[in-house]
Formats: structure tokens, C-alpha cells, sequence
């Protein structure tokens, strides 16, 4: 299979609308948080007019396309790196995941409510950004810990992992996305 992609976002902002428009499914896109609870998964054949003629010029018995899976991951909220929500099963989520495809509402409409109250997508974005920062942060902590032994009783590979596992604290320390 090719690429895994996760559409992620806060509540109500338009995922599983965009899930079903990529997929073309017909998954529940309701006007409540978390409607949806466990990920949908839809699979989307990657147009690719080369391999259509290769196909042809190869007279190939069969004709195997790649693919990307995209999934639709149950809306994040402040506070899932601390479980809020559905935080901990969100995170899980996206850990399994290729690529974050982030959706975020631009638009104000008074019948489709806001987990915020109110439509500010720079906030929003911080909050998913934030969000995945901090769940980065705890899995390169869990690793330091797990990684600080062997450093300490001089392996090379632990060096070098512990070197580089701190360099990746400190970027996520500074705000910036792994």
C-alpha cells in the first residue's frame, strides 16, 4: 500500500466531509463534537495516466495502481496530549499515520457550532499544533528514558540516538513541529 494520511482538526470543522468527498463515501458528518469516535478508513487509487500506458505498451496481465489510504481521525481538543476528549485514542491515531492533513474552519455558520464559540483559525491551528507538540515531546521523553542506560555505559548507538533525541526536544521545546 502507499501513503497513509490522517485528516485531523478540532471538532466540527468539516473532516468527515472532506473524508466522504475524497473517498466518496457516506460516513456521518454530524453538527456535534466527536460524531465521529473510531477512525474511518477509505482507500483512493492514485490517477496515474503513465502506468495506464505502460499497461498497454506491456500488454500486462495485471495493473496494479498505488493507493492512499486516508483516515478520518475523531476531532482534537485542547488538552488531548493530557487526555481530554478523545485524546489519547486520537493521538494513537495519528502516531499510525504517514502524513496530517489538518482541517480547519474558515467560514462562520450559526447551525454549525464551534467547539471554541467562535471562528478564529489561526487559534485553531495552534491548538492542533500545540496538541501534537506536546505528544511529541512525551514519546521523545519516554525514549530518553528508555535510551539513558546504554548512554550512559558508553554504546556508540546510544550516543548517537541520546544525541539526536535531544536535539529533537529542544526543537519541540522552541514551538517547532517535528
Amino acid at each position: 500500500m502507499g501513503l497513509q494520511v490522517g485528516i485531523v482538526g478540532l471538532p466540527n470543522v468539516g473532516k468527515s466531509t472532506l473524508f466522504n468527498a475524497i473517498t466518496n463515501s457516506k460516513v456521518e458528518a454530524a453538527n456535534y463534537p466527536f460524531a465521529t469516535i473510531e477512525p474511518n478508513v477509505g482507500i483512493v487509487e492514485v490517477p496515474d495516466y503513465r502506468l495506464d500506458e505502460l499497461y498497454k505498451i506491456f500488454n500486462s496481465k495485471k495493473r496494479v495502481a498505488t493507493t492512499i489510504e486516508f483516515v478520518d481521525i475523531a476531532g482534537l481538543i485542547a488538552g488531548a496530549s493530557q487526555g481530554e476528549g478523545l485524546g489519547n485514542a486520537f493521538l494513537a491515531n495519528i502516531r499510525q499515520t504517514d502524513a496530517i492533513c489538518q482541517v480547519v474552519r474558515c467560514f462562520d455558520d450559526k447551525e454549525i457550532m464551534h467547539v471554541e464559540n467562535s471562528i478564529n483559525p489561526i487559534r485553531d491551528i495552534e491548538i492542533i499544533n500545540l496538541e501534537l507538540m506536546l505528544a511529541d515531546q512525551t514519546t521523545v521523553r519516554k525514549r530518553l528514558d528508555k535510551v539513558l542506560p546504554k548512554f550512559k555505559s558508553g554504546d556508540k548507538l546510544a550516543k548517537i540516538e541520546y544525541d539526536l533525541l535531544n536535539y529533537l526536544l529542544d526543537t519541540l521545546n522552541k514551538g517547532i513541529l517535528l
